[in-house]
């Protein structure tokens, strides 16, 4: 789907979404039955019974996709985990896959690329996915954001930015762009 096309329907869907939808933030990762941690998550699917349906990891994609443009111009702050008190790049990720999909995540950058999880190629990138960076040079991770399509990443960039769209074709981020990993399966099982 094309870019602009996308970002109407995705800024329509977050207006309505907005309205419509209440998460408990009392729920952690397994509680309500209908999400798993990251540990026991699997990364693709298993044999169902007539108890489960299967929810599609495009729609997961959806849920984080909405989640993570609904903080666009949200203030960056150095460990900030939530949009009242601003996001850093681990903050925002960590907290979109949790209000998203009741996944938590590691804290840190380094902790989360450390998640043993399937490494995506680039040209293989799908919404949803996790994008490293090495921003200081070297092959040592400073920098994350989550790509959302067409070679573009939201991301929360730094001291006195704000949360935002970038091109993984630009100069300086393609540069400094380490590898991605796949937190969302192609498909999940969900209890009736």
């Amino acid at each position: 789907m094309h870019w602009s096309l996308r970002l109407s329907i995705v800024s329509s869907l977050l207006l309505t979404a907005a309205c419509a939808t209440h998460q408990s933030s009392s729920l952690s990762a397994g509680q309500d039955g209908h999400r798993q941690s990251l540990q026991t998550m699997p990364v693709t699917g298993a044999p169902a019974d007539e108890m489960n349906r299967l929810v599609s990891r495009s729609q997961m994609a959806d849920d984080v996709l909405l989640r993570a443009m609904a903080q666009i111009g949200t203030p960056y702050r150095w460990g900030g985990s939530s949009p009242q008190t601003g996001f850093d790049c681990s903050g925002l990720i960590g907290y979109v896959f949790h209000h998203s999909m009741n996944i938590k995540l590691p804290r840190s950058t380094t902790q989360m690329m450390q998640i043993k999880a399937p490494v995506i190629e680039r040209n293989r990138l799908r919404t949803g996915d996790i994008v490293f960076f090495a921003t200081s040079g070297g092959r040592r991770v400073s920098h994350a954001g989550i790509y959302v399509g067409d070679n573009r990443f939201v991301h929360a960039p730094s001291t006195g930015g704000k949360v935002r769209i970038d091109s993984l074709t630009s100069p300086y981020w393609s540069k400094a762009y380490l590898q991605a990993k796949r937190y969302l399966p192609d498909q999940q099982l969900v209890s009736l």
